[in-house]
């Protein structure tokens, strides 16, 4: 983007005012210019998050120049620009600074710096069409893991075919932006068009095709279309299904699952100001859908769910309760027998009008074509890989996101987790041990997820449960940060209000450096850990 006619230089700060270890934003040609001071350089850097546009000056910079976002645990590398972990794509724009007389000087295109979208190293290094290698990656899927894939495997300079399968009739989109925000326009939640994906990135991409079979002796991908796909390395991240609970009415007009662009466009089409909505299930799904119907001001919203408080297993349940503050919960199954949906019946209560049924109960793995493949899944539709997110007996086929069992750290137990950072991280790490075969790599990442519910949840959690835990602030006033401990040792960490408390305790966790929750209860500010001098 930048040009020579572009490029201004300016005298930005003291050098004295940036402290090994800190950064600062500062103005540059009516534009903001991130300064980081790591292993005595100083970098100069855009200074907002790829992803949602957050101020990185408020996230957590670490003694590698790893700095991660304080809203969402996006991380890029403040030495080289490029970014390390989802659920960002765009990397950093890099300028140069320097120290001359006591005073930093950045060099910089002014475009560059006002521009509102990031640096795109993956289409930089991808190559023509003239250099592609035979070499094939056939990717099953059209989510977050599979764009991560995508842009991982050419930043890491993978220079053969990328072939993607997805049942979805558009590319990849952001998910997250549909219960949250009731996104329903597909472009609008693009990552890339597929004329990009095409064009910049070398992708064949291959929509509303659904995979009937693999098969690793031939090493071939059978499709709906009747078309068959030859790999040399393959993809599993086929994501989830919604599940529907089997109850009368069920299949009725008016109750949907929330998964694709199609189904916020049935929620957003009926939702008026007469409206009567009820959800089912206490998910985060359901949570947050609510809290984006309400905005629409509907006649009614009302939560169904079995859990007298939602998130308890989770979060505890005190924040459990002061979340729920906004909705009806109900501890109850729901029961339908009207042509068109027309209300809900619970048990114990009055029948619930309602014109929209919103089922958030969850989903279930999208294996049946691996089942039907000869593949060994677990009990819940799962299948299991190894610390490289290999399939067991596989070593050309990895399997990410919703469907992959994988080995958790640091306690080193395998389950599933349906976190949208997590298959973004994983089909990050996948690309770059099949670009980098020489170079392994081992998914160890502890997954940070976040939620529009209540203030803004964000939440980093090992997985390994809780038997004890310890907050700071104010539950009730969705102002806190709950540190959960298993042994004494943290295990989970849950905040609203407080960032970048989870962006800080995601970089302790992944140094090994995290205190011990009697540190913490006994006055230990994890914000005021010093990062600079881990090795």
């Amino acid at each position: 983007m930048a040009s020579i006619n572009d490029v201004k230089t300016q005298a930005v700060l003291d050098a004295s005012e940036l402290p090994e270890g800190k950064m600062k934003t500062v103005e540059f040609e009516g534009g903001k210019v991130l300064l980081s001071h790591v292993k005595g350089q100083i970098h100069a850097t855009s200074a907002f998050c790829t992803h949602y546009g957050a101020p990185l000056e408020k996230g957590v910079l670490s003694h590698d120049g790893r700095i991660v976002c304080p809203w969402h645990g996006a991380c890029f590398n403040v030495c080289t620009g490029d970014i390390e972990d989802s659920p960002g794509l765009d990397s950093l724009w890099k300028y140069s600074a320097e120290v001359k007389d006591g005073k930093i000087v950045v060099s910089a295109s002014e475009k560059e710096v006002k521009s509102k979208v990031g640096r795109v190293v993956s289409k930089a290094r991808t190559k023509p069409a003239s250099a592609v290698t035979d070499e094939t990656v056939v990717i099953v899927g059209g989510g977050s893991g599979a764009i991560h894939t995508i842009e991982s495997l050419r930043m890491n300079d993978y220079q053969g075919k990328i072939v993607v399968i997805s049942e979805e009739p558009y590319a990849p989109i952001d998910r997250t932006k549909m219960s949250k925000a009731l996104v329903d326009d597909a472009q609008k939640l693009a990552w890339r068009s597929p004329e990009v994906l095409k064009d910049e990135f070398g992708v064949d991409f291959h929509p509303a095709t659904s995979v009937t079979k693999v098969d690793p002796s031939s090493k071939t991908v059978h499709t709906s279309s009747g078309e068959t796909y030859k790999y040399d390395h393959l993809v599993l991240s086929p994501g989830g299904k919604p599940r529907k609970l089997p109850l009368p009415g069920a299949d009725l007009e008016g109750v949907v699952t929330l998964r694709s662009v199609q189904d916020t466009k049935k929620i957003t089409a009926a939702i008026t100001k007469e409206s009567d909505i009820v959800l089912i299930g206490t998910s985060f799904i359901s949570m947050e859908l609510a809290g984006a119907i309400i905005k629409k001001e509907p006649k009614s919203v009302t939560l169904v769910g079995v859990d007298e408080v939602p998130f308890e297993a989770i979060l505890g349940r005190e924040i459990g309760t002061a979340i729920q503050k906004d909705v009806r919960v109900l501890n109850s199954f729901a029961e339908s027998n009207s042509s068109h949906v027309g209300s809900v019946q619970v048990k114990g209560q009055d029948p619930l009008p309602a014109n929209l049924v919103v089922m958030g109960t969850g989903v279930a793995p999208a294996t049946q074509f691996l089942k039907d493949s000869g593949f060994q899944l677990e009990k819940d539709g799962g299948i299991v890989v190894d610390e490289y997110l290999r399939v067991k007996g596989q070593d050309h086929i990895y399997a990410i996101g919703d469907i992959a069992h994988y080995t958790q750290y640091p306690d080193k137990f395998q389950r599933r987790v349906e976190h949208w950072n997590v298959a973004g991280n994983q089909g990050r790490e996948a690309a770059h041990n099949i670009a980098k075969p020489n170079d392994l790599v081992a998914y160890t990442k502890v997954p940070i997820f976040w939620s529009s519910i209540g203030k803004g949840l964000r939440y980093i959690g090992t997985g390994a449960g809780f038997d004890d835990s310890y907050t700071t602030g104010n539950i009730d006033e969705l102002k806190f940060a709950t540190y959960q401990a298993k042994n004494g040792k943290i295990t989970a960490v849950a905040t609203m209000q407080t960032d970048p408390v989870v962006a800080k305790a995601s970089e302790l966790m992944r140094l090994d450096i995290m205190p011990t929750l009697d540190e913490i209860r006994n006055g230990t500010n994890i914000l005021e850990i010093d990062l600079v001098g881990k090795a």
